[in-house]
């Protein structure tokens, strides 16, 4: 008969002892598996310990007319899918002078207009105190819990739900910044987790005795790895678990989220979801921004956020998004984007380009990502307080915090607000025209149910890419393709401004680059013409998704691909990307194998940029029959400058096999690095 030790008896009783009285061992900075933890729900008590608060239903409108307007119907979008927009501004805006009218120019409340077009969520920010010593106003509409709760009774008025935004922050947190209170400073961990909950606690408070249907609460804003000035999720996470809890104590009927940006980076997002897993953290919504000039692809947003779906069980959706109806700025203030930002330009900064932009959005989260609960644009109120003068709308930003940052926030906020303070960034991607009248599409949030058939045009005419030869023949295209007002794409007939003796005389000018302007469907068109010497290489600037070309990973590196994206392009729309989280992981070659080149001299060239390098090793090399002949160096240094590694000449013989590429290996400054490779050549030189 076996008979156990009995130490090891003793130490198993102790252990069940400690589990059942709730003892828990300390966590460290974890390295997450992804599982699906149980949502834990609100305790139990809850329900009875707060009083019920009695509000009218959100009628869904009937459908609007839409004369001029195409849109889809997108049959996820259900009775309760949120289609939110934040106006935090509002209060700042009206106290400003701004007003708003109705389709048929008449002066209403912002908020029985948003009814009216099938808005059933609105969303706004809270700062802890946007306010200096002396009382002035930081801007960005002066938020505070007051503000919520004033924009949320008129909103409950209506029906419409209030997503309560909660920064931790006395101004704008964001990725680039998750600044703490002032009133936080100096608090380690512990104290700041229970000042969190005290502030979060009697905010839903005062929103409760004041009867606003809260719908929805964020854990913080854009918090990509940092909150309320903490940098590690052991610390995050007690934040985060105590805004929860107060939430939970006085709003049980309202889902919790948390808020993240950056969805082009989805390994990250991923580690967000099971971090937040591993720390139990008690909450019903992943909350995503995409901004399409920014984040990626909506194929991209759609399988990420159905990943976290899928593993955790949570609600997803896009907590902001937004999209220009015009590039011109309209309160002299510059913009977020404009003609000639370095953003991808998705859709045409028009009124047609907003309302395709928002429908793609709706229905990718509608129909195309798992859980997908609604989406909310930012600040589509949010226009010009004056068409005079900076000087005239600079008096009002700095009274009213109508404008994003006035100057007294730099005693907040020295290195970004204290230097760029000014008005709104996104006037021009508003719902509303600088006099507060509404635009066209603002009825796409009514008509995304029903759709609505309306005459397709021309909107606008998209630029066309064309790379020549400089010693063959010059023959530019008769058509150009239209970007229609339903986004679709037709060819239509382009003049061109140029004479065929003009387009002749570049040939001696050399290899260069042109814009050419002409005329199609009424409209400005652009050709973008590249004259280059003949090039031996197949898929030279990646337009063809890197046809020929063979990349290597000599280490971890995380991400090696052709990336569309035509900011990032040296020329065209596409190039090769390179991308790792950690230290010394990036170290790869790309190359190309040239089998059947004419026996002569050759030049190679390839051009790199790209950041957060740190120490680097990257160099053009040119192999014949497999043994290194040449070699160019090259380097990294910030985004958007470009650095081509030249080997001005080699030699081939007869029947030789060539191949030529590039070497890249970063240390990384911090967590890793990231670049772009385009534009490769091989020309022939002269013996």
């Amino acid at each position: 008969m076996f008979t156990k030790p009995l130490i090891p008896i003793l130490i198993l009783l102790l252990a069940l002892l400690l589990a059942a009285c709730g003892a828990e061992p300390a966590k460290t900075e974890p390295a997450p598996t992804q599982g699906t933890p149980a949502v834990p729900g609100p305790p139990e008590s809850t329900e009875a310990a707060v009083p019920a608060i009695d509000v009218p239903a959100f009628t869904v409108p009937e459908k609007m007319a839409g004369d001029t307007l195409p849109v889809r119907k997108i049959d996820g979008v259900t009775d309760d899918f949120i289609l939110g927009m934040d106006i935090s501004s509002l209060l700042a805006e009206e106290a400003s002078g701004v007003r708003y009218y109705d389709f048929d120019g008449r002066e209403v409340d912002l908020l029985e207009l948003l009814a009216k077009v099938g808005v059933n969520t609105v969303r706004v920010r809270v700062w802890n105190d946007p306010f200096d010593k002396d009382g002035n106003g930081y801007g960005g509409g002066n938020c505070t819990v007051d503000t919520a709760i004033e924009i949320g009774k008129r909103a409950t008025a209506h029906g419409i739900g209030l997503i309560v935004d909660f920064h931790y922050s006395d101004f704008w947190a964001d990725p680039g910044k998750q600044m703490e209170p002032k009133s936080f400073a100096g608090m380690d961990v512990e104290t700041k987790a229970q000042a969190v909950y005290d502030y979060t606690r009697e905010c839903m408070r005062k929103l409760r005795e004041a009867g606003v249907k809260v719908s929805m609460v964020q854990l913080g804003n854009e918090t990509n790895g940092v909150m309320c000035g903490l940098k590690r999720w052991m610390d995050i996470q007690e934040l985060m678990a105590a805004g929860s809890r107060a939430v939970r104590e006085t709003y049980p009927e309202s889902l919790v989220a948390v808020h993240f940006a950056n969805p082009e980076n989805a390994d990250q997002y991923l580690s967000y979801a099971s971090k937040l897993a591993y720390y139990s953290i008690d909450y019903d919504v992943f909350a995503s921004s995409y901004y399409p000039y920014w984040h990626g692809t909506l194929e991209n947003l759609a399988n990420v956020l159905t990943q976290v779906a899928d593993t955790y069980g949570k609600k997803v959706m896009v907590m902001e998004t937004s999209y220009a109806y015009t590039p011109e700025d309209t309160d002299f203030s510059g913009n977020t984007i404009g003609e000639g930002s370095a953003v991808v330009k998705n859709y045409p900064y028009s009124i047609y380009g907003q309302s395709n932009c928002l429908q793609d959005v709706i229905e990718t989260i509608a129909n195309k990502t798992k859980n997908g609960i609604g989406v909310v644009y930012w600040e589509g109120a949010w226009i010009s307080v004056g068409t005079e003068s900076w000087e005239k709308n600079h008096e009002i930003w700095e009274k009213y915090g109508s404008g994003w940052a006035s100057s007294y926030a730099g005693a907040y906020d020295p290195n970004d607000a204290g230097k760029y303070y000014g008005g709104s960034a996104v006037d021009n991607q508003a719902f509303f025209d600088p006099e507060g009248k509404p635009l066209e599409s603002l009825k796409v949030w009514n008509l995304v149910r029903y759709g609505n058939e309306a005459p397709v045009v021309p909107d606008a005419i998209a630029d066309t890419v064309l790379m020549l030869d400089i010693n063959g023949e010059y023959t530019l295209p008769e058509t150009v393709n239209a970007v229609m007002s339903d986004d679709s794409k037709q060819e239509v007939p382009v003049v061109w401004n140029i004479t065929p003796e003009e387009l002749e005389s570049y040939r001696a000018k050399g290899a260069a680059k042109y814009d050419i302007t002409g005329t199609a469907a009424g409209m400005e068109a652009h050709l973008q013409l590249s004259l280059v010497e003949y090039n031996y290489l197949t898929d030279w600037s990646f337009e063809d998704d890197g046809k020929g070309w063979i990349a290597t990973d000599l280490g971890k590196t995380e991400q090696l691909y052709v990336e569309e994206k035509g900011t990032d392009s040296m020329t065209g729309t596409k190039h090769f990307h390179f991308w790792s989280g950690g230290q010394n992981t990036v170290n790869f070659t790309l190359e190309q194998n040239l089998t059947d080149l004419p026996a002569g001299n050759y030049r190679f060239e390839i051009s790199i940029m790209g950041g957060d390098a740190g120490e680097h090793e990257v160099y053009a090399y040119v192999k014949v029959d497999g043994e290194e002949v040449n070699t160019a160096p090259a380097k990294i240094t910030v985004y958007n400058e470009w650095h081509t590694a030249v080997i001005d000449r080699f030699e081939v013989k007869e029947g030789q096999e060539v191949t030529v590429g590039i070497y890249v290996k970063c240390k990384g400054d911090g967590n890793g690095a990231w670049g772009k490779i385009d534009d490769a050549k091989v020309n022939r030189v002269g013996e």
